[in-house]
C-alpha cells in the first residue's frame, strides 16, 4: 500500500509538471473549452437548417424529412455508448476525441459538398440532374457526423476534468460551469447565424438558397475545433484506459440471466432478487450497485415520450414556422431561427428556477420532490403541443385550399377596365371586378429600339407565403411606375399568422425541459453509485434516442390529414405517459447509495485493495455530485 501511495504521488507530481498553469488553472483546459464551443457551434448550426435542406433542396415531403431528421438525432444519442466503451477500454479519451473528430469534420465537409447544386447541374437550369448523388452524399455525411459527435460526447468533459490535480477542486468546478456555458453559447450563436447564411443566394451557374454556406461554416468550425484540440496535445494529462464499467454491468447482468436459466428447475431454491444469481462470479458490492442502477433505469421507461415531443422543435415546429409571417418590424426572422428561443430561455429560466421558484415552493411547505418535478415537466411539454395545435388551427384558416383528386381549379382574369358577370354552369353567375394592383416585387421591362433602350420600373414588395401573377399588357406605358399598367394578381395570400405566436409553445417546452431534464439528471446521479454515473448517463441518452425513433414511427405510420391533429395526438400520448410515470414515482423509495455501499464495505468478500479504492471513491462523492449537478443544467 505504501509503495502504491508513492507511485500515485509521483504520477501526480509528473502531471503537475506536465500541465502549465495560468491563474491557478491548467493551460490545457483553455484548448478544451474552445474546442467544445466550436464543436457545439458546428453541430447545432448544421442541425438548425437540416430539416429545411431535406424539404427544399432534396425535395422530400414533410413526413420523410421529419423521419430522417429524427433518425439522425437518434443515432447521435446512441453512439455515445460506443464512444465511452472505446475510450475507456481501448484508445483512451485523447485518441478517441482525435480520431472521431476527424470523422466528424469529414462528415461536415461531405454535407457541405452535398448541398452544392452545381455539381450535378450539367444543363444549368437550376435543378440537380442527379439528385441521387446529393442524397447519397448527405446520408454519408450525416452518418459520419452522428458517429463523430456522439462518440466524443462522453469523452470531452471527462477529459477536461482529468486535467486538474487533487488540490484544484474549486477550479475544476468552475471549469465545468464554463464548459457548459460554452455549449449553450455555441448553440445560441449557431442557431442565429446559420439560418441567415442559408437565406443568402449563391451558386456558380444559378443563384439558389445557400445551403453550402450554411453547412460549410459549421464544417470550418469543426476543423478549427480539431486543430485547437491538437494544438494543446503537449499540455494534456492523458489517462490510460482503465476498463469500462458499462461492460462490467452488462457482463454481470448477462451472467445472472444465464445462470438463472441453467438453474430454472424447481429443485433449486429461489433467490431474493434475480441478480443474486450472479453471486457465484461477482462480488456482492457490484451486484448491489447494479440493483440501484436498475431501479433508476426502470423509471426511465416512460421518459422517451418527453423527448419525442421535445426534439420536434427542429422538425415539425420549423415547418410550422415556414407558413408564418416572420416580420418583426425591420427585422425579418427566418423560420429556422425561431429555434434560438429555446437556448435563450434556458439561460434565463435555469437561474430563475434555482434561485426563485424552487425556494419559494419550499417556503410554502410543498414537497416538490424530483420525481414530482419531472412529472410537471412532462405535463408542460404536453401543453406546449396543445399550444402548437391551436396555432396550427389558426394557420390552417389562412392556407390556400388546393383541389383534391376529384376536383379542378379554374382561374379567370378580368383584364377589362370595368366589372363583368361570368357564369360557369351549373353554378350561379359571379361578378368579377377589374384587377387591382397589390404589393409585389421589382419588375423591370426593357424595350429596345435602334441602338437605344427605353425602360420602366415597377417596384413593390413580396410577402412570405404569397404567390403572384403579373400581367403585362401590350400597351405597356414606359413612364414612372410603368404608368400603373402592370396588373398583379395575388394567387395565394401571404402568411398572416405571426411567428410570435410560437413563443408560448417554446416557453412551455423549455420550461418543461428545465424542470424535467435538469431534475432528472440530478435525481439519477443522486440515486446511483458514484462509480456508475456513466451507466446512467448512457441510459439517459438512450431515452433521447428512443424518443426520436418514436417520432420517426409516428410520422411514417400515423399519416393524419391535419397537422394540428398530430400535435394533439402527441400531447395526449405524453399526458397518458405522465400519469403512468406519476404512479411509478409514487411507489418509488429514495435511497442513499453511499450508505448502502458502506454496509457492503464492512463485508469480508471484498479484497482489501478494492476496499481502499472504494473508500477513495466514496470520499470524492461530494465532488462528483457537484460536478453532475452542473451537467444537469445544460444541453447535452
Amino acid at each position: 500500500v505504501h509503495m502504491n501511495e508513492q507511485r500515485l504521488q509521483l504520477l501526480s507530481l509528473l502531471a503537475r509538471v506536465q500541465s502549465a498553469e495560468c491563474c491557478g488553472y491548467p493551460v490545457s483546459i483553455f484548448f478544451i473549452v474552445v474546442n467544445e464551443f466550436c464543436e457545439r457551434f458546428s453541430y447545432y448550426g448544421m442541425r438548425a437548417v437540416l430539416v429545411l435542406y431535406f424539404r427544399y433542396f432534396l425535395r422530400w415531403d414533410d413526413d420523410l424529412a421529419t423521419s430522417i431528421y429524427h433518425a439522425f438525432v437518434a443515432l447521435c444519442y446512441l453512439t455515445p455508448i460506443l464512444g465511452a466503451i472505446v475510450a475507456d477500454s481501448w484508445l483512451g479519451k485523447f485518441k478517441t476525441i482525435i480520431y472521431l473528430s476527424i470523422v466528424y469534420a469529414i462528415g461536415q465537409i461531405v454535407m457541405a459538398v452535398s448541398a452544392i447544386n452545381d455539381i450535378t447541374d450539367a444543363n444549368r437550369d437550376g435543378t440537380p440532374d442527379n439528385m441521387a448523388v446529393h442524397v447519397t452524399l448527405a446520408m454519408i455525411g450525416l452518418i459520419l457526423i452522428a458517429f463523430g459527435t456522439g462518440g466524443i460526447k462522453p469523452c470531452v468533459s471527462a477529459f477536461g476534468g482529468d486535467q486538474f490535480a487533487d488540490h484544484q477542486t474549486r477550479q475544476r468546478s468552475t471549469f465545468f460551469s464554463v464548459f457548459y456555458l460554452c455549449i449553450n453559447a455555441g448553440s445560441l450563436l449557431s442557431t442565429l447565424i446559420t439560418p441567415i447564411l442559408r437565406g443568402q443566394e449563391c451558386g456558380i451557374h444559378t443563384q439558389q438558397k445557400c445551403y453550402p454556406l450554411a453547412f460549410g461554416v459549421p464544417a470550418a468550425l469543426m476543423v478549427v475545433s480539431l486543430i485547437v484540440f491538437i494544438a494543446g496535445s503537449g499540455m494534456y494529462i492523458k489517462a490510460a484506459p482503465q476498463g469500462n464499467i458499462m461492460l462490467d454491468v452488462c457482463n454481470c447482468i448477462g451472467f445472472a440471466i444465464k445462470n438463472r436459466f441453467r438453474h430454472r428447475s424447481k429443485r433449486y431454491p429461489k433467490r431474493e432478487h434475480w441478480l443474486d444469481w450472479a453471486n457465484e462470479k461477482y462480488n456482492k458490492l457490484l451486484i448491489a450497485q447494479i440493483k440501484m442502477v436498475l431501479k433508476v433505469l426502470f423509471l426511465y421507461i416512460p421518459l422517451p415520450m418527453f423527448w419525442t415531443l421535445f426534439d420536434q422543435k427542429g422538425s415539425r415546429w420549423t415547418f410550422q414556422a415556414t407558413t408564418m409571417d416572420g416580420t418583426f418590424g425591420t427585422l425579418i426572422l427566418q423560420p429556422d431561427q425561431m429555434q434560438t428561443v429555446n437556448p435563450i430561455l434556458i439561460l434565463t429560466l435555469v437561474p430563475i428556477m434555482d434561485r426563485v421558484v424552487y425556494p419559494l415552493i419550499r417556503k410554502c411547505g410543498f414537497n416538490f420532490s424530483p420525481l414530482k418535478r419531472m412529472t410537471v415537466g412532462m405535463f408542460l411539454a404536453a401543453m406546449a403541443f396543445v399550444s402548437a395545435a391551436l396555432v396550427q388551427i389558426q394557420i390552417d384558416k389562412t392556407l390556400p385550399v388546393f383541389p383534391s383528386s376529384t376536383e379542378s381549379q379554374l382561374k379567370i382574369v378580368n383584364m377589362a377596365s370595368s366589372q363583368m358577370e361570368v357564369t360557369i354552369s351549373p353554378h350561379d353567375p359571379i361578378v368579377l371586378g377589374s384587377m387591382q394592383v397589390h404589393t409585389s416585387c421589382m419588375l423591370t421591362h426593357n424595350y429596345s429600339q435602334t441602338n437605344s433602350v427605353k425602360s420602366c420600373t415597377f417596384s413593390k414588395m413580396f410577402r412570405f407565403g404569397a404567390a403572384y401573377t403579373f400581367l403585362i399588357p401590350s400597351t405597356l406605358n414606359l413612364t414612372d411606375n410603368c404608368g400603373a399598367s402592370v396588373v398583379e394578381v395575388e394567387d395565394i395570400k401571404p402568411n398572416t399568422v405571426h411567428m410570435a405566436l410560437q413563443i408560448p409553445q417554446y416557453f412551455l417546452i423549455t420550461a418543461g425541459e428545465v424542470v424535467f431534464s435538469v431534475t432528472g439528471l440530478e435525481f439519477s446521479y443522486s440515486q446511483a453509485p458514484s462509480n456508475m454515473k456513466a451507466v446512467l448517463q448512457a441510459g439517459w441518452l438512450f431515452t433521447v434516442a428512443v424518443g426520436n425513433f418514436i417520432v420517426l414511427i409516428v410520422a411514417e405510420l400515423a399519416k393524419l390529414p391535419d397537422q394540428w391533429a398530430e400535435y394533439v395526438l402527441f400531447a395526449s400520448l405524453l399526458v397518458a405517459v405522465c400519469i403512468i410515470f406519476s404512479i411509478m414515482a409514487y411507489f418509488y423509495t429514495y435511497i442513499n447509495p453511499a450508505e448502502i455501499e458502506a454496509q457492503f464495505m464492512q463485508g469480508d468478500e471484498i479484497d482489501p485493495e478494492d476496499k481502499e479504492k472504494k473508500a477513495i471513491e466514496l470520499k470524492s462523492k461530494d465532488f462528483v455530485q457537484q460536478q453532475n449537478e452542473q451537467v444537469g443544467k445544460t444541453k447535452m
